[in-house]
């Protein structure tokens, strides 16, 4: 039913128009972000392609590109799926329509300055936090509404139950506010330029706090909030244990805190710092494997629908992956490990293990779920693009990461070879040309990805084409939560 047609009948309908805008935006800086990750790809491949001019150089790019793929393609689907579930779970109209579409319009004003800033060189150097002062500011006023919005709609929610999914994208909400405004202070020394308030190891240390919990917080606790609410809705199945989700829920906020100094192993940082870090790190494993377990085992008795339901394809080996990735995570923490592994291509593969296999099928699943009901369809304009884009982007995903692991394991074997006489047996430039293959088929993997996302955009186009936008009717409060038992 329409806005207008409900509102006309007096009946109450959910604010979807700002879900419907962030999940186009993030279809659409989906394909950017990508776009961009293939170049840096082809660039690293064959380095003259940067052409000599320096906002195509590589160390322009690539954050353009991780900016893109997390903070935009990623954190539009955050915004979208966010502002989708807790309506539905809290049986209630979203707090403040009109701040939440501020939100709506404020990411988009600060990815358009990232995207103008970065390949000009306006940068801090801190990895997933490279924008600059003006732009900080107004990432933690829209944080700030984007809080507003949701825990307002949690107080006014109609049932007395809080979904767990909810959990998951409150605890996201909070633990990033807290990570960009601490991280982010700085002094500034122009309209573009700051110095950190921090220094030495001090700022490298609150550097990976941050980083790594962008990684724990923003690229999972929200994710596993899209995992909670649709796999049980794609699957017709309640969640598996409920309880077990609280579990998950608690350990791992209280433990993803302190693994950050894994990242810096071998370094100025005092060694029983770096030890805690792989600790936790190693601890870390239990809970995110509590979670994927959780998410797979919501397909018992169900497991028949993954054979004609791609949507749940997308979102069941999304969850392969995140197990795989949160096993690999803490055994490359560790440092005799990681005395092989770091500053290695195997780190790359690890990274998009989790970036293209976990967020990035769990996004494309939610959307399939979300965009069609967003516009009046109940399914997608072709089922069959869906099945084709799972495949193609599956296929460029173990591409990609096998790559990355053989040539990271490879340049660490080469890096520390030594003669009997203890100098090295190979030269760093005699690591990168054996890593040239390697590379290649890497940026094989990224095409079919970035194919993938094509066609799910083309098929998005075509879905919002043949259906019209529509705001669900807020039903009847129900007594207990609909989508899971104790």
């Amino acid at each position: 039913m329409s806005t207008t047609r409900a509102a006309a009948s007096g009946q109450a309908v959910y604010a979807d128009n700002v879900v419907r805008l962030f999940a186009l935006a993030a279809v659409l800086w989906g394909v950017v972000g990508m776009l961009v990750g293939v170049i840096i790809a082809a660039q690293l491949t064959w380095p003259e392609l940067n052409l000599g001019i320096p906002w195509l150089s590589y160390g322009r790019l690539r954050p353009l590109h991780t900016n893109a793929v997390i903070f935009a393609f990623g954190g539009c689907a955050l915004f979208a799926t966010s502002y989708h579930v807790v309506q539905r779970t809290c049986q209630t109209r979203l707090f403040a329509p009109g701040l939440a579409m501020f939100t709506f319009i404020g990411w988009q004003l600060v990815i358009l300055a990232a995207a103008i800033s970065l390949p000009l060189g306006y940068t801090q150097g801190k990895e997933y936090a490279e924008l600059e002062w003006p732009i900080d500011l107004l990432i933690a006023v829209v944080w700030v509404s984007y809080a507003i919005v949701f825990f307002g709609t949690i107080g006014v929610r109609k049932v007395r139950h809080i979904y767990v999914a909810n959990w998951f994208f409150g605890a996201f909400i909070i633990a990033v506010a807290l990570l960009h405004i601490v991280n982010s202070a700085a002094i500034p020394w122009g309209a573009m330029k700051s110095y950190s308030a921090y220094a030495g190891v001090q700022d490298a240390m609150i550097q990976w706090w941050y980083g790594h919990n962008a990684v724990g917080f923003f690229l999972t606790a929200g994710f596993l909030g899209m995992m909670y609410y649709y796999i049980p809705k794609q699957a017709e199945r309640p969640v598996y244990s409920y309880r077990l989700s609280i579990v998950h829920f608690w350990a791992l906020i209280f433990t993803y805190m302190w693994a950050g100094p894994h990242h810096l192993h071998y370094t100025a940082l005092p060694d029983w710092a770096q030890s805690i870090g792989m600790v936790f790190s190693l601890v870390l494993l239990a809970p995110s494997w509590g979670g994927m377990i959780n998410g797979i085992m919501t397909l018992s008795g169900a497991w028949h629908k993954l054979r004609d339901d791609p949507i749940l394809k997308f979102l069941i080996v999304s969850l392969s992956f995140y197990g795989m990735s949160t096993f690999e995570g803490p055994m490359m923490s560790i440092k005799t490990v990681n005395a092989l592994s770091h500053y290695t291509d195997w780190t790359v593969g690890h990274v998009h293990s989790g970036a293209l296999g976990w967020v990035g099928l769990i996004s494309m699943g939610s959307l399939y779920y979300l965009i069609p009901r967003m516009f009046g369809r109940t399914t997608m304009y072709s089922v069959k693009a869906i099945e084709l884009h799972f495949w193609v982007a599956t296929i460029g995903i173990v591409l990609y990461i096998a790559a990355m692991w053989i040539a990271g394991v490879m340049q660490g074997l080469m890096w520390r070879a030594v003669n009997p006489d203890g100098t090295l047996v190979y030269t760093f430039v005699e690591s990168v040309k054996a890593t040239y293959p390697y590379y290649v088929v890497r940026l094989v993997g990224g095409l079919l990805y970035l194919g993938g996302m094509l066609i799910m955009a083309w098929n998005v186009v075509m879905t919002v084409k043949s259906g019209r936008a529509e705001d669900a009717r807020i039903p009847v409060p129900a007594p207990a939560p609909a989508l899971a038992h104790a």
